[in-house]
């Protein structure tokens, strides 16, 4: 079993007197991966954009050591480079700065002039950065002063970036499955290459063959010969591809913001893993037709791997989705929340998608009332909304601090989960809310089991069980790897309208049909599975 991002040491273990604990898939060792890079120690660098660190890749063991740590002046870094003198320079896309890190692990800031800066890459001594947005710039960085020099201000969301063999920079137009070129000099930029399958990295290997990666679900790789103009397309099935790196011998590496993980992509698309892919999080979990486990992974929707124990992937991905929350199952359907505000419901057989609700603010939590219809935690607007079978938008309650998520009990009664109240409350058919436990440590994941409910109180780390009979309050299971790793503090960057952000977690619950619960440990990467222990265990 590898270490967990959460405990390098693999001493921190989930305690339980009631119930045994067991991972549905291992911890995943990369939190996220997107830009990557060899640097002058022949490691392979990588940032790390959700996890806010960046670590240094072993390629013939695939050890992984963390470089630049989650907690450090850098909070959300999408892409780096190394210049001549070993120098690390990173793009900190959601603060909009550029930093360089020094061989002696000393920072300073080149610029915070930028917006969403993405691919990042260096000629020489110089050093260029490209903006992810609608009409971004592509602009030459001086890391020991100077302003900032427009190159281009006409990008369809930049990315990933290299120079050619040419001596002329080559960058993506995502949006606009586009391949561009320009001088470092600058000048007027020149179109290369149309119709390339969302591209979101352009890479050169040893050859000077130009290589595309798509950040779409089949992972397509386009491999363009720039004398002739002849292309080749394969495809890797590597959802969310998001850069690539050539080794000595022409190897390709590839990194997956969908899915973390380091993998080797071959000219004919087979894949070997060097660092086993994963969960990001994961954020709400549920069990739908035939126990089936279901994971909201904040890019796409997924399901562990059933395996505790080493393998290629450690979590499945079943759909590329943006910023999934929550999640819950109704039959052959699942109802979806998204920090884009919206309400989905994902039937997965046949692959479809519909958008319930637009507009909403911060949906968490989700569940299927007794009635059919959908309750939803608009966490940001302290709101309980119910959705009807045509898509009609209730207020069951308001006014509320920061609601969570939502459980029902046995008597059709509707709980939600106040993680900034520390409370688990209930609505009463009048319309009144009331208390039935307080005083408890952030409570989100919630879930009603017979006459209990069960929370995750994620200050302490602690599934707890709330007696709807008595109103007793018991410790069900302790040490949950839950948030940030014991001892780590940092603060989250405010978010922008429009920028890419990191997710606030959520630990969701979830009720199995065997009796377990299900648990989304997103400190650590896995789903847990709580079997109710009895007599003979």
């Amino acid at each position: 079993m590898r270490p967990s991002r959460y405990d390098e040491s693999g001493r921190l273990r989930p305690g339980s007197g009631r119930r045994r604990v067991a991972r549905l898939n291992p911890p995943n060792p990369l939190w996220g991966s997107n830009g990557i890079t060899f640097g002058p120690d022949g490691r392979l660098y990588v940032a790390q954009f959700l996890a806010g660190q960046i670590s240094a890749v072993d390629p013939a063991s695939g050890d992984v050591e963390v470089v630049v740590p989650l907690d450090g002046p850098v909070q959300t870094p999408d892409d780096l480079a190394f210049g001549a003198d070993g120098s690390m320079y990173i793009a900190d896309l959601t603060p909009g700065r550029v930093w360089r890190r020094t061989p002696w692990g000393e920072y300073s800031l080149v610029t915070d002039e930028v917006t969403v800066p993405n691919g990042i890459t260096c000629v020489g001594d110089r050093l260029f950065v490209n903006e992810m947005r609608t009409g971004g710039r592509l602009l030459e960085l001086f890391p020991d002063g100077g302003r900032p020099v427009v190159l281009t201000d006409a990008l369809a969301w930049g990315n990933a970036m290299q120079l050619g063999p040419d001596g002329l920079l080559y960058y993506p137009h995502m949006v606009d499955n586009q391949v561009w070129r320009i001088s470092p000099d600058g000048g007027p930029p020149e179109l290369v290459a149309e119709e390339v399958d969302d591209p979101v990295a352009v890479r050169f290997d040893l050859g000077g063959v130009l290589v595309v990666l798509s950040r779409g679900p089949a992972g397509i790789v386009t491999r363009i010969d720039l004398a002739t103009g002849v292309r080749t397309v394969t495809t890797s099935g590597l959802a969310g591809l998001d850069n690539a790196a050539f080794d000595t011998d022409n190897r390709m590496f590839v990194s997956s913001y969908a899915a973390g993980g380091i993998t080797q992509v071959h000219p004919d698309g087979r894949t070997r893993a060097l660092v086993p892919r994963g969960f990001n999080g994961p954020f709400g979990v549920t069990a739908g037709r035939g126990g089936t486990v279901y994971a909201a992974d904040h890019w796409r929707l997924a399901s562990p791997s059933g395996h505790d124990g080493e393998q290629e992937d450690g979590a499945n991905t079943l759909g590329l989705l943006h910023f999934a929350r929550g999640i819950t199952a109704d039959g052959a359907l699942l109802h979806i929340t998204t920090g884009l505000g919206e309400v989905r419901s994902w039937e997965p057989d046949a692959g479809t998608c519909r958008v319930r609700v637009r507009g909403l603010d911060d949906p968490t939590g989700i569940a299927v009332a007794p009635d059919g219809g959908l309750v939803v935690a608009e966490t940001g607007a302290g709101r309980v909304l119910r959705i009807d079978a045509a898509d009609t938008v209730t207020v069951l309650a308001d006014q509320l601090e920061h609601p969570v998520d939502i459980a029902f009990d046995t008597e059709g009664r509707c709980h939600v989960s106040d993680d900034r109240r520390g409370a688990v409350l209930r609505l009463e058919e009048d319309g009144t809310v009331t208390t039935v436990a307080d005083g408890l440590g952030a409570p989100q994941g919630l879930v009603a089991v017979g006459d209990e409910l069960f929370t995750v109180e994620t200050a302490h780390r602690r599934l707890t069980s709330v007696s709807l009979t008595t109103g007793a309050v018991g410790t069900e299971a302790r040490d949950l790897p839950v948030g940030l790793p014991p001892g780590t503090t940092r603060t989250e960057p405010d978010p922008v309208p429009g920028v890419p952000h990191r997710p606030r977690p959520f630990a969701g619950l979830a009720l199995a049909p065997d009796g377990s619960l299900l648990l989304s440990a997103n400190g650590e990467g896995t789903v847990l599975r709580l079997a109710p222990r009895h007599e003979a265990d």
